[in-house]
């Protein structure tokens, strides 16, 4: 989740114009110097569902298949696959020539190891690995997968950019316990983890491999060839937003993921190039379906005509509203899987004293409503305090529970009552890439307590989900992502509060950033 702080006061340093980097413009042009929006405390992409990690290990490792700006999964470490005339074997063939970071070639083992240690932990692998009667390597350079039935989204599951992400590693860290993490970073990928100049909680640095060798086509996305154009990235933790700025206009660094919205004008005035992810981050009301008062799903339905989505984004985000949107439903904007389905029930004036009868009539008794609110964590904490007075106005008894974020996420594992420490509501952000489609949409998952917090069980969100997995065609997954969104209105597993449209700012010598998360092929210095 991002870190969305808002700063009112600037430092002075923030004031000062994008000058020239102190350093020589030979160094310069070899370096490039990036602020993410945290350390990299976890450095296994399965061990975290941390965004910062993910991007990480995309440096690192490389993947069988990329996603393209369509959302369309293509070739990347393979050449390509064949699929038998009954769809239940795939053969994926490996590019001629790969090589992991210690020179070892990429053998076909190699990818069939990684592939099963990401089905033990991703959801969307766990999926695939369900429908896999076999899976092992022909050769050196062919995989095979044997089928229990037809599986037409192998391609998507395997080039899915969201976390957790199908790394391929070497098979001796592969065969690593899914459960305990991998600390040696040998990927294949187009940079080199640099192990000796790791200074955690300052510093990350990757060097370019110089082995790695681009596949042919056009780049889209995590899709296409990767061209490096420095020898070394260098991520460089800041310790709050404002020497971030500093740092950005002073030339100490030339990038920044995720700064503050208050910071935005400045850097502008300054020169400094903004791109946001079109996919942004979806803000989430998440209700525990375990526990009174929203295990009545007559009671979680009546919220709906209280949420404005609006009072959330302004609250996050400002008045600037070229940094969020409102009227969003299950899936982000814009993504095959979106639609208009019932979304009314969010889009119609709000009216709180029509929310607070219907409450009433779905059997509503002053239960006690525990509201967790991390208030270490400055982005969530002003959703917590927007939910709480909605809550209060509509006639809910709420519970205001600050904590900081480590005491947050610990109750939030409490599938208990209220008294027995358990939790009601909670709101987070997941970026919108993770919640693309039914298949790695998370939170519209309805296995009860072998699900993610929350815990709502709902066969038919399930069964709409096998059958978008099963669909054939596009047109037929669209039309059962709009049966998906009309059960989640029944359902309602959490509620959409709205899109933050998380931006970067780097300066205007720096060329060919992404507009979706942090990716570092492709980059160039002018």
């Amino acid at each position: 989740m991002p870190k969305l702080t808002r700063r009112a006061v600037l430092s002075a340093a923030a004031a000062a114009p994008l000058a020239a980097p102190s350093i020589s413009r030979a160094q310069a042009g070899r370096i490039l110097r990036f602020a993410p929006q945290s350390d990299v405390s976890v450095l296994d992409p399965l061990f975290t569902q941390a965004y910062v990690t993910r991007n990480h290990a995309l440096m690192v490792f490389d993947q069988l298949y990329g996603l393209d700006a369509q959302f369309r999964p293509q070739p990347q470490m393979v050449e390509g696959h064949d699929i038998s005339g009954d769809e239940l074997t795939w053969v994926l063939t490996l590019r001629d020539g790969l090589r992991f970071h210690d020179n070892e070639p990429v053998l076909a083992r190699d990818c069939v190891a990684s592939i099963r240690r990401w089905g033990v932990r991703d959801s969307y692998g766990q999926t695939l690995m369900a429908a896999t009667n076999d899976l092992r390597a022909l050769d050196d350079r062919r995989i095979v997968f044997r089928l229990k039935h037809p599986f037409p989204l192998l391609a998507d599951a395997l080039a899915k950019p969201g976390s957790n992400i199908c790394a391929i590693m070497p098979e001796r860290l592969a065969m690593t316990d899914p459960f305990k993490q991998v600390t040696e970073m040998t990927g294949s990928g187009p940079f080199r983890f640099n192990t000796a100049e790791r200074l955690a909680g300052a510093r990350v640095v990757y060097d370019r491999n110089q082995a790695y060798i681009p596949r042919q086509g056009t780049p889209s996305f995590t899709a296409g060839p990767k061209i490096v154009n420095f020898d070394r990235v260098i991520w460089q933790v800041m310790p709050d937003p404002s020497t971030a700025s500093a740092a950005l206009q002073n030339g100490e660094i030339d990038w920044w993921e995720n700064p503050a919205p208050d910071l935005l004008p400045p850097l502008r005035r300054a020169g400094a190039t903004i791109v946001q992810d079109p996919s942004g981050y979806i803000g989430t009301l998440r209700l525990n379906h375990l526990q009174p008062p929203f295990n009545n799903p007559a009671i979680r339905r009546a919220l709906l005509g209280a949420i404005s989505q609006e009072d959330y984004m302004l609250a996050a985000a400002g008045d600037d509203t070229s940094l969020w949107r409102k009227n969003i439903g299950f899936f982000p904007p814009g993504t095959p899987s979106a639609s208009d389905t019932d979304m009314t029930l969010l889009t119609a004036p709000r009216d709180l004293d029509r929310a607070k009868r219907d409450l009433i009539a779905a059997g509503y008794k002053g239960e006690r409503v525990v509201l967790l609110v991390p208030t270490d964590f400055p982005s969530l904490k002003v959703l917590g305090d927007i939910g709480a007075d909605m809550l209060r106005k509509i006639g809910m008894n709420v519970d205001y529970k600050a904590n900081s974020w480590g005491g947050t996420l610990s109750q939030l594992n409490n599938m208990e009552g209220v008294d027995q420490g358990g939790w009601s509501v909670f709101h987070t952000y997941w970026a919108g890439l993770d919640l693309l489609n039914p298949a790695v949409n998370g939170s519209l998952r309805g296995t009860g307590k072998l699900g993610g917090r929350g815990w709502p069980t709902s066969q038919a969100l399930e069964d709409l989900r096998d059958a978008w997995l099963a669909a054939p065609t596009e047109a037929d997954q669209k039309r059962i992502a709009q049966s998906i969104q009309h059960q989640a209105f029944l359902d309602v597993p959490y509620i959409p509060i709205g899109q933050f449209l998380a931006p970067q700012a780097y300066r205007r010598d720096i060329v060919n950033v992404s507009s979706g998360f942090a990716q570092f092929w492709g980059v160039r210095r002018t």
